[in-house]
């Protein structure tokens, strides 16, 4: 890995970070949030591909479970969010389906991991969270990818 994709990776890991605690809506039935910390790992993977994008999901998106005292989701957040940037990075050529193929990644795994932990009926009961998350998230990083592209090309 690039000293360069190091520094990208371990921004957006901050950045994903603190967009998941600023900004996120509590689910009582599973124990979990609404975020838009998925922006920016969308973004990180459409901009600056596959690498980036893991590392800044899962990383990022793990450090804010533990912060904000779901620990028992971090490990299970930091492969989902890690595969969802991941995916978005390896699809960046077509970021119209990168992104939602990394969403729809984020809703499935946690409609997994939600069965795990509290059964298939709360996690049935997260998904219409998780889909406008991951839809309110796509959208985001769909209209902030281009203009962000055309900003680094520029330099």
């Amino acid at each position: 890995m690039k000293q360069r994709e190091m520094i990208r990776a371990a921004v957006f890991a901050a950045l994903t970070a603190v967009a998941t605690m600023v900004i996120n809506i509590p689910l009582p039935n599973v124990q979990g949030f609404v975020n838009i910390g998925d922006t920016v790992v969308l973004l990180a993977g459409l901009a600056f591909g596959p690498t980036v994008g893991a590392l800044a999901g899962a990383i990022g998106s793990s450090l804010a479970d533990i912060l904000l005292g779901y620990t028992h989701w971090a490990p299970w957040t930091f492969v989902i969010k890690g595969l969802e940037g991941a995916a978005a990075g390896w699809l960046a050529q077509k970021p119209f389906v990168g992104a939602p193929a990394g969403a729809g990644i984020m809703v499935f795994g946690y409609f997994v991991a939600g069965s795990f932990f509290y059964g298939v009926g709360p996690a049935a009961a997260s998904l219409p969270g998780d889909l406008v998350q991951g839809a309110v998230s796509t959208i985001l990083a769909l209209v902030l990818v281009f203009p962000l592209r055309r900003y680094l090309q520029a330099k």
